[in-house]
């Protein structure tokens, strides 16, 4: 298939220092300690990890929904990582996904297998196996 890049620069020291992160094909995206743990303006390692997850599963579950003979017309999806202290550092504990749907002529049972499925097997859902991933999927309208 092919190789995906990104890369970061971190200067300074942890509390008075500032990096980047940058996707191979998209803006640098500014972090700090603020920007991780304080809310300050930026991003930080979880919400790209987030949107990623986010990415992989809509673009899997229209796949899945195809393969099912289904179009459908949207796909949103959010992710919510959360991040908590363990021990001396921190991990990413849980992912939960929160996803509406609309795809005509689909019944919410067969929507969900779909859902699950391509919640287990999407490759970002893959790559983050040590993390506890739940979802909330729904159909619109």
């Amino acid at each position: 298939m092919g190789i995906s890049k990104g890369s970061a620069q971190w200067t300074g020291g942890i509390k008075d220092g500032k990096g980047v992160m940058k996707p191979a094909h998209a803006p640098e995206a500014p972090f700090s300690l603020g920007t991780r743990f304080e809310g300050q303006q930026g991003t930080n390692p979880e919400e790209l990890i987030g949107a990623a997850l986010s990415g992989c599963f809509s673009m899997a579950l229209s796949l899945g929904l195809e393969k099912a003979g289904l179009k459908p017309q949207s796909i949103q999806t959010a992710a919510d990582v959360q991040l908590d202290k363990q021990g001396e550092g921190f991990a990413i504990t849980t992912i939960t996904l929160t996803n509406e749907t609309r795809v005509p002529g689909t019944n919410d049972e067969q929507f969900q297998k779909i859902a699950e499925e391509t919640k287990k097997n999407c490759p970002v859902s893959k790559a983050l196996g040590g993390v506890k991933i739940t979802l909330h999927a729904k159909l619109a309208g």
